[in-house]
């Protein structure tokens, strides 16, 4: 009897997983919201700025829409945030994550204190 059984994993649940992991970076303030996606600021759930396709052959994309912290180094987070979410999609599907597209949806600001 083979390994495959068929399974068929929701994109919004790969959704979900993808923004567990992307919080789970230092430097990631939240999921952020595509702005250009009237969908994005309609859905209520945690993964309103993540976006999971399906390819035919099971292989699986995924779009990050992260805020960051202020004082955190761009390259380094996205780059921690893309690895992260990649272990942890492909550890939990069993399937191959072909790319995670990060972006840098908006920067949270520390207010000074006088």
């Amino acid at each position: 009897m083979s390994g495959n059984f068929g399974l068929k994993i929701n994109e919004e649940v790969l959704a979900k997983m993808a923004s567990v992991a992307a919080m789970e970076v230092e430097g990631v303030h939240a999921i952020s919201t595509k702005i250009s996606d009237i969908k994005g600021i309609v859905d209520r759930g945690f993964n309103k700025g993540v976006k999971a396709t399906v390819a035919s052959d099971g292989e699986i994309t995924l779009d990050v829409y992260i805020s960051i912290k202020q004082e955190a180094n761009v390259k380094d987070v996205a780059a921690a945030v893309q690895q992260n979410v990649k272990e942890k999609v492909q550890n939990m599907t069993g399937s191959a994550v072909s790319r995670v597209n990060v972006h840098i949806a908006d920067v949270e600001l520390t207010k000074t204190e006088e």
